[in-house]
């Protein structure tokens, strides 16, 4: 794809494998062991040239192939349910999981939003691909289902353009749930310079401007000493950059398996 330097292929592969052949954090998943997936179902971004706008493959199957290591299982929601389609080339850790782990499987049969049972996940994951901008982040059902997984002590994850997916999420209180915490995304900056969504111009929102706007504390290579790092602040799980996906998911199950508040 176009979107991506070719030496972020590399670095991105380097960086699955890293992740897991890491050693896990316990043998056992912990008493919830189910962690939700949120996918877009947006194809293009509605323009005559028809940017992409599928989600990113290296931004869903390595933290996938993660959980699921862990012994989590995974289930995929999206706005309309059925299948979610993604971009990118099945590499690396991706295409093991499309080969041995169902990754397709689950992420072709998406639940709707109303069929999802809030009590059986102990988290629940964003990827990017610019979709998520589109339908996940307007969607209210989907917002208050990761708000209520927060509120029951579940941990919320993302990554590139996962975190303004999961931006506009709220709590019982009327609260956004970033409002408050240190939150990973998609600069400004970047989006601003590059031709991927007509140098921001196609999208509905910036993600690092929304982060803000509902009272996060934007973090992005502009703050971070470096750009790979992941944010953890009060179960909410966060990078910027695409190959730390899977780095964002093994934090996420360091915090599900120590318990902590």
């Amino acid at each position: 794809m176009k979107l991506i330097a070719k030496k972020a292929y590399a670095f991105a592969i380097a960086c699955c494998l890293i992740a897991a052949l890491a050693g896990p954090a316990t043998t056992f998943a912990s008493e919830k062991s189910k962690v939700l997936f949120v996918a877009s179902n947006v194809l293009d971004m509605g323009d005559a040239e028809r940017h992409d706008a599928r989600n990113n493959l290296w931004e869903y199957a390595p933290p996938f192939h993660i959980f699921v290591m862990h012994g989590y299982e995974v289930d995929f929601v999206s706005p309309q349910g059925g299948p979610v389609e993604f971009m990118m080339d099945p590499l690396g850790i991706s295409s093991y999981a499309i080969k041995y782990e169902n990754f397709l499987g689950k992420a072709g049969s998406t639940l709707e939003p109303g069929q999802v049972d809030t009590a059986q996940y102990a988290a629940v994951y964003v990827g990017g691909g610019y979709g998520t901008l589109f339908d996940v982040a307007p969607n209210p059902t989907l917002m208050s289902l990761i708000g209520e997984i927060y509120e029951q002590g579940g941990v919320v994850g993302g990554c590139g353009h996962g975190p303004g997916g999961f931006a506009n999420a709220r709590l019982r209180n009327g609260d956004y749930l970033v409002n408050g915490k240190r939150v990973a995304g998609f600069p400004n900056s970047t989006e601003r310079s590059k031709p991927w969504a007509k140098q921001g111009s196609l999208l509905p929102f910036l993600v690092e401007d929304q982060l803000r706007r509902n009272g996060a504390q934007a973090e992005n290579k502009e703050t971070l000493a470096d750009k790979h790092a992941v944010v953890v602040d009060q179960r909410v799980v966060s990078s910027m950059f695409l190959p730390s996906a899977a780095l964002v998911a093994e934090e996420m199950v360091r915090l599900l398996e120590r318990g902590d508040p």
